[in-house]
């Protein structure tokens, strides 16, 4: 009987200062570390305001609804995100999205989906005939979707591809707009890994304060 008592307490003491060391010491801990300037921005999820209104995340793509009512390309005042992964020929209207930002993973196919290849397909048409080029100047990355499907940058090649038609529907000159594409353009990461990419969110807002 004591021995059970004895073990009952042990177990007992155990559970309570694990309770306090990983349910409260370390949560609070973890709270702390995320309010040291430099860091609160990054732990309440990167929002982007614009006038004191959040307009998005740096972390998430969302690609933006064409301007006019038919989608006409003509009209289409935005830079796009990469396709979403939720997009990859499952019955979706619109092959190149805009993503549900509440999904959030790859599409699990392989590159010779039968599937897979003929929403690239179809993507590239799209994107050749909005943009007014020829298919073989489509990147890679317009017609493909990445790992989380909802990727917020862009190749330079893609950004570039798009600014002829977004400086004439938005009545910018096209040297403007490349300029606002190099200034959100971020570098390699440590400055080796990975390719520089362009924050569609932020350049989209730099286009649309560039009209005022």
């Amino acid at each position: 009987m004591n021995s059970l008592v004895k073990q009952t307490l042990a177990g007992l003491r155990v559970l309570i200062a694990l309770t306090i060391l990983l349910g409260v010491l370390y949560p609070l801990g973890v709270w702390v570390v995320s309010r040291i300037p430099g860091l609160e921005a990054n732990a309440e999820g990167s929002i982007v305001t614009v006038d004191g209104k959040a307009v998005g995340s740096d972390l998430i793509g969302i690609d933006p609804v064409a301007g006019h009512p038919n989608g006409d390309p003509n009209h289409d005042p935005w830079f796009h995100t990469r396709p979403s992964a939720d997009a990859d020929g499952d019955g979706s209207p619109d092959v190149l999205g805009p993503a549900d930002p509440s999904i959030s993973g790859a599409s699990n196919k392989g590159a010779f989906n039968s599937d897979l290849i003929a929403t690239i397909k179809e993507r590239k048409e799209i994107i050749a005939k909005r943009e007014g080029v020829p298919e073989s100047r489509v990147p890679p990355d317009a017609v493909t979707a990445s790992g989380s499907g909802l990727d917020p940058d862009i190749s330079v090649a893609y950004a570039e591809l798009q600014a002829p038609r977004v400086a004439r529907v938005n009545g910018l000159s096209e040297a403007a707009v490349r300029e606002l594409v190099e200034e959100n353009t971020v570098g390699r990461d440590l400055g080796v890994l990975g390719d520089p990419g362009v924050d569609v969110l932020t350049l989209n807002l730099a286009v649309q304060a560039a009209k005022r």
